[in-house]
């Protein structure tokens, strides 16, 4: 595989790391970017997670830009990686462009070509304001595991929010989340003070405008929460 690839799964090797998540194209988008032939890219993920398996480390595949690909060649990607030894898949929107409809489709496909066995991630983007609807339709389908941020942070419009996945999934369709709600709030600002960026008073789940009434009809109803609000504010651990 590629010297700087091997370069990086050497260095998990060093480090005696047990996970990795090792990542390659497969849109022509992307193969064309980088001037890498289809073939080429196979073999350098074949390569890449052997070495890290033998290494002994477990793998999860993440196949970038995943939702722009063709289904014949991202189903190859995908039996590559297992083949060498991966145990878990990644589902990747690299700009933020699958509509939640057609993430619950293809999470199902890509089920269906590995079977139920073969743990799914899904990796969202927030380009078009879609990554939580995107998020809890991809756990419809079938995801095990949602890659998200704090805050929503990251490239361009930004990841995911991962508070936002877990509060929908947990309060709208009763689905376990292995996140303790009670503490995003306060993990949310510790985030915002490390990084220097803030958020609008209105943002889902952490905002500081979701549990304050200061005037209007609904502040007559403030005694009976569940008159104007979704939720309750120790569910996120806030202060009414």
């Amino acid at each position: 595989f590629s010297r700087a690839m091997r370069a990086d799964v050497e260095a998990l090797a060093k480090l005696q790391l047990r996970h990795a998540l090792i990542e390659a194209p497969t849109s022509d988008f992307k193969l064309k970017a980088w001037s890498i032939q289809p073939e080429e890219v196979l073999r350098r993920i074949t390569d890449a997670v052997r070495f890290a398996t033998d290494s002994g480390m477990y793998v999860a595949y993440f196949a970038v830009d995943a939702t722009r690909s063709s289904a014949e060649f991202l189903k190859r990607a995908y039996a590559s990686a297992l083949e060498a030894g991966a145990r878990e898949l990644v589902i990747v929107d690299t700009i933020g462009v699958c509509v939640p409809e057609a993430v619950e489709t293809l999470v199902r496909q890509v089920r269906s070509w590995f079977g139920d066995s073969v743990p799914i991630h899904w990796h969202g983007h927030n380009d078009f304001g879609l990554a939580t609807a995107s998020a809890v339709a991809a756990v419809r389908g079938g995801a095990a595991w949602i890659q998200g941020t704090i805050n929503g942070m990251g490239e361009r419009a930004g990841n995911a929010d991962i508070g936002e996945v877990a509060a929908a999934l947990s309060l709208l369709y009763e689905v376990p989340v292995e996140l303790n709600l009670a503490k995003i709030r306060e993990v949310s600002q510790l985030v915002r003070q490390i990084s220097g960026y803030q958020l609008e008073p209105w943002k889902p789940v952490v905002g500081d405008n979701l549990f304050v009434r200061e005037t209007g009809g609904v502040v007559a109803q403030f005694h009976i929460p569940e008159a104007i609000e979704p939720y309750a504010a120790e569910l996120v651990g806030a202060t009414r």
